[in-house]
């Protein structure tokens, strides 16, 4: 399956669609690939660890850590895509993050999933 077997409109359709559900309408699962997931893990800059404690006391977004958890959830997400792509998927379903803290010294982020080659019904 190619990307033309999703949506419509102008926007260009992933190759690999994730979604949080356990199907997709319109879909059958015509092979089930198994578990796939992306991993990341960062720590925090000294800079940002300073600036979100003088922030914390005053209250507010962090927004530093923000852009640093939205940028490691994506290259975690990305790893996922990548993974199911090679296992020949076109399709992640039941997609979850995991976020922990890492011994302390960071924050690991896992993007997980089922990989499963859908058809159209």
């Amino acid at each position: 399956m190619g990307i033309d077997e999703y949506g419509g409109g102008q926007e260009p359709r992933p190759d690999v669609l994730v979604v949080t559900t356990n199907d997709v309408p319109g879909h059958r699962v015509v092979e089930v690939l198994g578990e796939v997931f992306g991993l990341t893990v960062r720590s925090r800059h000294v800079g940002s660890q300073i600036g979100a404690g003088l922030k914390s006391m005053v209250g507010g977004e962090l927004r530093g850590l923000t852009k640093t958890l939205v940028e490691t959830r994506n290259q975690a997400m990305e790893r996922l895509v990548e993974q199911a792509r090679v296992r020949g998927a076109n399709a992640v379903l039941m997609f979850r993050f995991d976020v922990t803290e890492a011994a302390g010294v960071g924050t690991e982020v896992c993007a997980y999933g089922t990989a499963v080659v859908l058809a159209r019904e």
